[in-house]
């Protein structure tokens, strides 16, 4: 009995180091679409979990360098993005708060988003997610904003976007807003994308106010 406890246990061991310690450094997407301002993004690297602090590791050192802060308010991403940015030691330096503003009535309860702020507007949308930005920053007094709203997939949404869609913009002293389309169903492989993508445009803006 006490031989075959051990041969199980042995059994299990092998299967945890081999199934949860070595997974792969990075997954590839075959296509992951082109932003709003017309750069074609094909066979990205998408990073596994393993990979959570590096995807927003160029953005807190930057942060940290000009003694900024930031918040967050995603969608699609579920909390990706803030967890990436707290991933990183010492975040407390630039990182304020975040939400994630899944419904209209997350974005109503947590941001306060006034009925007659969103008339004409839509989630999903670039104009949606300069407000989210907006509104976050204001409402938490950080130098920087981050927002993210789409469909991860593998369905599309009610408004007609396809599964991989997502705008992100970033409000500060400078701001911008882009469209990715990935065309892929991949859920998970989307969110990383998303994140990924906010955390690029984010860096950009950050050196161009330094310019």
């Amino acid at each position: 009995m006490a031989h075959k406890a051990a041969r199980a246990l042995s059994e299990n061991l092998a299967f945890i180091q081999t199934s949860s310690f070595k997974s792969p450094r990075f997954r590839h997407s075959p296509i992951c679409g082109i932003m709003s301002h017309g750069i074609p993004v094909t066979n990205c690297e998408v990073a596994n979990m393993s990979q959570l602090s590096e995807i927003a590791a160029p953005v807190g050192a930057l942060l940290k360098e000009t003694g900024q802060s930031i918040c967050v308010a995603e969608s699609s991403c579920g909390g990706l993005m803030s967890a990436a940015l707290v991933a990183i030691p010492g975040a407390s330096a630039y990182y304020v708060g975040g939400s994630i503003i899944y419904t209209r009535v997350a974005q109503k309860g947590l941001l306060h988003v006034p009925d007659d702020a969103m008339e004409g507007l839509r989630a999903s949308s670039e104009p949606y997610a300069l407000l989210n930005a907006r509104t976050s920053r204001e409402a938490l007094g950080t130098d920087w904003a981050l927002a993210e709203t789409g469909a991860s997939g593998p369905t599309g949404n009610r408004y007609g976007d396809n599964y991989g869609h997502a705008c992100v913009a970033v409000t500060g002293p400078v701001e911008k807003v882009i469209t990715i389309e990935t065309g892929d169903p991949d859920r998970e492989g989307n969110m990383w994308v998303f994140a990924q993508r906010a955390f690029q445009l984010l860096e950009e803006c950050i050196r161009e106010s330094q310019q």
